[in-house]
């Protein structure tokens, strides 16, 4: 459980004003003294995050915030970080006391949170200081409560029943390639190991793919492109399937005959983490691209961009190949995503493999919404070489 990825951890958000204790709840859900307790209101400052495993369900994040009635320019900020926690929840905790004399804010939040489909379960705090009748907060909030002390730990074991209970149970895919590969099937990947490969070490969808190949009691065959050909020899009848990385995805399409299933790693991560269809739908906007228009290219990871980086250099070299003129691109890393993208004719996002699906799926939600078409790197690489039936069609035959 420790090894689990952030990214595929349940994050469960503790939101309240400041000084109802969110922090010393946060202490007794983990057991550990994470964050910094303090009589004076505005302790937490930034976005604290624990990962954990709770049972029985499992390995989560826990995400302390900052108080939603913080003010002056400073707390301003620190509400904006608050509310962008709201991107990753999947599942809200939000806290009140029993000397609480305005639930306004709390509604506000609320009504924000519910817009998002994000399950909430309020949390009714400090009740070794003052009990608090449930039917005062039922009467206004639909959702269930549980009355606890942090401080004394009480009723800290039925908060997390309560987790348990209203968690989502599809807050992510049950698998990356568990429908589509089966016992003994081979699989080859092909990775190659180029100036962007981190130095003695696999990127995270190569590892999480390969793990999902052993869970399969699959055979995983790992090359670099330039080995692609020798494995097909070597082998005595065609692989089952080939995950390629998409920068590859060409010279791969070229080698591999046909009948031969082919995708990418990054177009798995597009439909574990997002929605495939609809970044297949939105590659069709590249045949649209004219000369000038804006193209927001999203990362969500922030990384030393080397010569040859994907996002900076080979993606705007081949839409800008496609369209047969200059673009305007816009590239956004980590948590920087546009409020407003009307500006934009298309968004490419990456893989994703640092976010949760929570965060993906808002961005595509966002996007839909303001009615601009949204892709994925492997799925518009495939669409500008031609390919994007061959690479979509193994998950048609699942």
């Amino acid at each position: 459980m420790i090894d689990t990825p952030q990214a595929n951890r349940m994050h469960i958000a503790i939101f309240g004003k400041r000084n109802v204790g969110k922090s010393s709840l946060i202490n007794a859900l983990t057991g550990q003294q994470i964050a910094l307790v303090s009589d004076m209101a505005g302790t937490t400052t930034d976005p604290v995050y624990k990962a954990m495993e709770l049972l029985p369900v499992g390995p989560v994040v826990i995400i302390d915030t900052a108080g939603l009635d913080d003010h002056g320019e400073i707390g301003e900020l620190r509400v904006k970080k608050t509310r962008e926690v709201m991107e990753k929840s999947d599942l809200a905790l939000l806290v009140f006391t029993a000397d609480d004399e305005s639930l306004s804010l709390e509604k506000e939040w609320y009504r924000e949170l519910h817009a998002r489909k994000i399950p909430v379960i309020g949390v009714i705090n400090k009740i070794d200081e003052a009990d608090a009748e449930l039917e005062v907060f039922k009467t206004q909030f639909d959702i269930p409560f549980i009355k606890v002390s942090a401080k004394q730990r009480t009723n800290i074991g039925k908060l997390k029943e309560a987790i348990q209970n209203h968690a989502p149970a599809d807050f992510e895919r049950p698998t990356l390639l568990g429908d589509i590969v089966k016992s003994k099937d081979i699989v080859v990947l092909v990775a190659p190991q180029d100036i962007q490969a981190p130095k003695g070490r696999l990127i995270l969808p190569q590892v999480q793919i390969i793990r999902e190949i052993l869970d399969q009691h699959a055979l995983a065959l790992t090359v670099t492109d330039g080995e692609l050909e020798d494995i097909l020899t070597a082998l005595k009848h065609d692989p089952d399937l080939v995950i390629t990385d998409s920068q590859v995805f060409d010279k791969v399409n070229k080698i591999l005959p046909d009948q031969v299933p082919l995708t990418s790693f990054s177009i798995l991560m597009a439909r574990y983490k997002g929605d495939l269809d609809v970044f297949v739908q939105g590659a069709k906007a590249i045949d649209r691209l004219q000369s000038g228009d804006k193209v927001l290219i999203a990362e969500a990871c922030t990384h030393h961009a080397l010569k040859g980086d994907i996002g900076r250099e080979k993606l705007p070299a081949w839409l800008a190949q496609k369209t047969g003129g200059t673009l305007d691109v816009t590239i956004n890393t980590g948590v920087d995503f546009p409020d407003d993208l009307t500006p934009y004719k298309l968004i490419v996002h990456c893989g994703a493999c640092m976010f949760n699906r929570k965060q993906l799926m808002n961005r595509i939600a966002r996007s839909e919404e303001q009615q601009i078409p949204i892709t994925n790197y492997g799925v518009a690489i495939a669409h500008i070489h031609g390919m994007l039936d061959r690479v979509i069609r193994v998950f048609k035959r699942s």
